[in-house]
């Protein structure tokens, strides 16, 4: 098959990429390279730089394209309070303007990576699919929106749509920027560095932490998965874990203690967050295979900025 990875140049898009290249698929990557890296992705691989709200490219990209891959987004929560405009012109825009182009160049399949924060605080867990929505940050906000256009487009143009709202993916070469770095490569650099971990609230919350490579699993079977058009699917280990549980097992698997520091002063999220994820077993025979302790032992060993504090 051919396929349209959009933001292929992040850390899940690169993986995702790359299992596709290696299972004997053509791959178009789009990337702006705001927030990716092509340096990970194999050399086979169709390299394009440019924006997802570009419908001039768009069009010379998609025709003979199978199925896209949606995962050009901003995706930090804490920037998307300070730039929501920002947040709605890349997350929301650009998917309309790739649904434009989808319609306009004929193709049939669009796999969107929505997102686990949609459903914000939930009084009852783990999160169901039919559980409202009740985001709490533009991010959030965006992601959900993107959903609806690409139902809503692809309901009115004949376009196959599935959307997978997945939970907090991690592995090796997530970002891990200055400010706002992902809970697991920003806690890990901390206790392997000897530096103090910042925990906000008082590390109860919890969250789902599912493995990059189940998550590129999910995806790649909804490519071809039957009876999903329409659908919005969880993606997650289904196992919940506390933030101070995080830091005892990062410590375990590194071998390194750590200085903690609970800063009260600022919000933890929401208390729990956990994915039902009984629609990817039916729809997609999704099962997660890498647990928490398993996969932070391959990203300390995978990740060369990780694996030197541990040689």
């Amino acid at each position: 098959m051919r396929f349209l990875v959009t933001g292929g140049a992040g850390f899940l898009g690169t993986a995702l990429a790359n299992k596709l290249t290696k299972d004997g698929h053509t791959v178009y990557v789009l990337d702006d390279l705001s927030n990716g890296n092509a340096t990970y992705l194999l050399p086979q691989i169709q390299f394009i730089r440019g924006d997802v709200d570009d419908i001039p490219l768009l069009w010379s990209l998609l025709p003979d394209v199978d199925c896209v891959y949606h995962l050009a987004a901003r995706v930090s929560v804490a920037q998307s309070i300070l730039y929501p405009r920002d947040y709605s012109r890349v997350n929301v825009g650009g998917t309309v303007s790739l649904m434009e182009a989808m319609r306009d160049t004929g193709v049939k399949r669009v796999v969107f990576a929505s997102s686990g924060a949609i459903y914000g605080f939930q009084a009852e867990q783990p999160v169901h699919e039919n559980d409202k929505p009740n985001p709490d940050s533009p991010y959030a906000v965006s992601k959900w929106a993107a959903e609806q256009y690409i139902h809503t487009i692809g309901e009115l143009w004949g376009i196959e749509t599935v959307a997978l709202r997945i939970f907090n993916a991690y592995g090796p070469h997530q970002s891990l920027p200055i400010s706002h770095a992902p809970v697991i490569p920003r806690f890990l650099q901390q206790v392997l560095t000897g530096g103090s971990v910042v925990v906000f609230g008082n590390g109860r919350q919890t969250r789902d932490f599912v493995y990059i490579t189940d998550v590129v699993t999910a995806l790649v079977t909804a490519a071809n998965a039957k009876e999903v058009n329409r659908k919005i699917i969880n993606i997650g280990s289904g196992s919940e874990t506390s933030l101070n549980e995080l830091v005892e097992i990062l410590q375990q698997a590194s071998g390194h203690s750590a200085n903690i520091i609970h800063n009260q002063q600022k919000s933890g999220g929401v208390p729990r967050l956990v994915a039902d994820i009984s629609r990817a077993r039916l729809l997609l025979g999704y099962q997660p295979m890498v647990n928490l302790n398993d996969g932070l032992r391959q990203l300390l060993a995978e990740d060369e900025r990780f694996a030197q504090y541990t040689s």
